[in-house]
């Protein structure tokens, strides 16, 4: 089936509380209704500094992140991946916070980058169909998508299926 649907999907993991403390992210790019890329890495958070609570619930530690380049570093190969596209994630306040507060702590400017001031959020998308609960892993479970939950490729390509999935025609639930 052909699509003129083009966007990318996102995913961060945080290292801490802070928005600011991306650890890994995940990035599908999406052409005419197909992945044609997929981005993950791991991001050395600032200070390389960890909240228990994160780590239980990503697995990622201070060690994996040790030689991981900071998001400054990072970021000219994210760049095209997002310059003016249509952002979709599944907790798109969350996600769209997290890459606006990191490029803050860098000096970066996230107004330079065209997105949207409200990227597509899919757990709204599912929850409005009656998904109950919208989290992804049970959107995925109900749907039959593959999903590492936690895991910032993962749950960026999980995402993706389900926009997907939401602006196929013959979509039934």
């Amino acid at each position: 089936m052909q699509s003129d649907l083009s966007f990318t999907a996102i995913d961060f993991e945080t290292a801490t509380a802070n928005q600011n403390s991306a650890c890994a992210v995940g990035l599908v790019v999406v052409e005419q209704g197909v992945i044609v890329e997929e981005f993950y890495s791991l991001i050395q958070p600032p200070n390389n500094q960890y909240m228990w609570q994160t780590t239980r619930v990503h697995g990622i530690r201070p060690k994996d992140t040790a030689q991981a380049p900071t998001f400054k570093e990072l970021f000219p190969r994210i760049y095209p991946l997002i310059n003016n596209r249509i952002m979709v994630a599944h907790n798109e306040l969350f996600d769209r916070g997290v890459l606006r507060k990191t490029m803050s702590y860098y000096n970066l400017s996230y107004d330079h980058l065209g997105l949207m001031d409200r990227w597509e959020c899919t757990f709204k998308i599912y929850q409005g169909k009656g998904f109950k609960p919208a989290r992804l892993n049970a959107c995925c479970e109900v749907l039959g998508i593959e999903l590492n939950h936690h895991e910032a490729l993962s749950d960026a390509r999980a995402c993706a299926q389900l926009f997907i999935r939401h602006h196929d025609v013959g979509l039934t639930i």
